[in-house]
């Protein structure tokens, strides 16, 4: 086995450019071994707003540019330049406030905040991803972002931008590390693709989507109602302000352009991104939930949609956004089982025995009441909804969080109920709609027994110590005292 290379300080800037130059805090620790981000983040956070203040621009002084001629333009590129200068000032603030570091525990911790002081500290025994990302203006300047998600509330992830690239991958690598209980100064582990979904697939995916088409209708009303209100100006404002429901399409053919899946020690590693390039790992047993989606024109191509649930993604972000995590945005059916075959060892949907909603149930539901239902084996439950788009929700029942039986008015004068297993917050929903309600609760019952067995033997903290223990030869040891 190789010896690691001692660490050494991040490069500097200044250094870099033969200047001669030393930025403070840059290759530097202060008293208590705490670093910052690299020191021209707060440039790139400049450079990030300009798309934007140019966008404020146009939407607020159509017609306005053009009738003050060059004076407007100077006015228009002055008022730009001044975002740019006050983002960049109040980043360099959050640059100055802003500390990472590894504590005596070996969780990972981080102080911010520039009004208000936040110290947040990520037990990483719960670490449920960890991403690089590099925005368009991130790349221009070779930095990333990092960002550590761990089970817990709202304030469960912690965001570092940015990072030199070789600097981010490095310390990801040392948190996957860490969170799985092995020595943390190995270098980055092996991986080996498993599926690339290529261009041209995805794209002809996005537009069989039944979603789809009704943003193409949304577009031409909004084209239209524009058109014969602001004249072709302002369709221009639209179109640069991104408010036809179309782009939205495009929105996600970037975001899951070149989509591959990784197979690695640390677990499965997504890599996706046009414009902002995405690197996230998904660690062994940290996926709380997976879903099939097979919309109505994906059928004859034997497509689907892989969704998953990880504790604190696919919620919303520290900004607020909602946010969808895939496992893969397209696959056959075969690629698809084959990938979950990964997230949930043994699992086969088509061997699970299905317990159908009764006939009844077509009067509170007359166009999926054949679909419903819902099944379980020993690791697994699973319930499956819809016709025109067929959706398979998949449980572990280590992962299950709640279990609730629902009953509204039409269901109660139907003797119908409805059984919810919950997970984290995310896209995939369990739930097992209209079935007899004494059966309902039966079936609940039953989970709720299922999911405090199987917690009790959960196993998946530190899920390479076991392994590293057993073969020495790995390319990973057990860190020692």
């Amino acid at each position: 086995m190789t010896t690691p290379e001692p660490s050494r300080p991040a490069s500097n800037v200044g250094d870099d450019l033969g200047l001669g130059l030393r930025l403070p805090g840059q290759g530097t620790l202060d008293e208590r071994g705490r670093r910052r981000v690299h020191p021209v983040s707060p440039v790139v956070h400049g450079a990030s707003s300009i798309p934007i203040g140019i966008i404020l621009v146009i939407a607020f002084s159509t017609g306005a540019v053009s009738q003050l001629g060059a004076g407007g333009l100077l006015v228009s590129a002055g008022l730009v330049l001044l975002l740019a200068v006050v983002v960049t000032a109040w980043n360099y603030l959050v640059w100055r406030n802003t500390w990472y570091w590894f504590d005596a525990d070996g969780d990972f911790r981080v102080d911010s905040g520039v009004i208000t002081k936040r110290q947040r500290r990520l037990q990483l025994s719960r670490l449920q991803t960890v991403d690089v990302a590099q925005p368009l203006f991130a790349r221009v300047f070779s930095m990333a972002e990092l960002s550590v998600e761990v089970a817990g509330g709202n304030d469960s992830r912690a965001k570092l931008r940015y990072l030199p690239l070789d600097e981010a991958r490095a310390l990801r690598n040392e948190v996957l590390a860490r969170a799985a209980g092995v020595r943390h100064d190995v270098g980055e582990a092996p991986e080996a693709p498993i599926v690339t979904v290529t261009p041209k697939d995805l794209a002809i995916s996005l537009l069989l989507r039944s979603a789809t088409a009704g943003l193409l209708l949304m577009t031409a009303a909004i084209v239209v109602f524009t058109v014969l209100s602001s004249g072709w100006g302002g369709l221009g404002v639209a179109l640069i302000t991104g408010g036809l429901p179309i782009l939205l399409v495009i929105t996600e053919f970037m975001k899951y352009f070149n989509f591959t899946v990784s197979e690695s020690p640390d677990g499965l590693r997504l890599r996706f991104g046009l414009a902002k390039t995405e690197a996230r790992t998904v660690p062994p047993g940290r996926v709380q939930a997976v879903e099939f989606v097979e919309p109505l024109l994906w059928r004859r191509q034997g497509w689907v949609r892989l969704r998953l649930n990880i504790a604190g993604v696919g919620g919303s972000d520290s900004n607020g956004n909602k946010e969808e995590t895939v496992l893969i945005p397209v696959a056959t059916r075969e690629v698809a089982d084959a990938l979950v075959q990964r997230v949930f060892p043994g699992l086969d949907t088509s061997a699970l025995a299905w317990q159908a909603a009764p006939d009844r149930s077509r009067r509170r539901s007359p166009i999926q009441w054949r679909r419903l239902a819902v099944a379980w084996d020993d690791s697994v439950f699973a319930a499956r909804r819809g016709r025109i788009t067929r959706r398979v929700a998949v449980i572990p029942h280590v992962r299950t969080q709640s279990v609730r039986v629902t009953q509204g008015p039409w269901e109660r004068a139907l003797d119908l109920a409805s059984v919810h297993v919950d997970s984290t917050p995310g896209p995939v929903r369990i739930s097992g709609f209209h079935l007899d309600a004494g059966r309902a609760r039966e079936v609940a019952d039953a989970q709720a027994v299922r999911a405090r067995l199987g917690r009790a033997a959960d196993r998946s903290i530190r899920w390479a110590a076991g392994e590293v223990a057993k073969e020495p030869s790995t390319h990973r040891e057990p860190e020692t005292s």
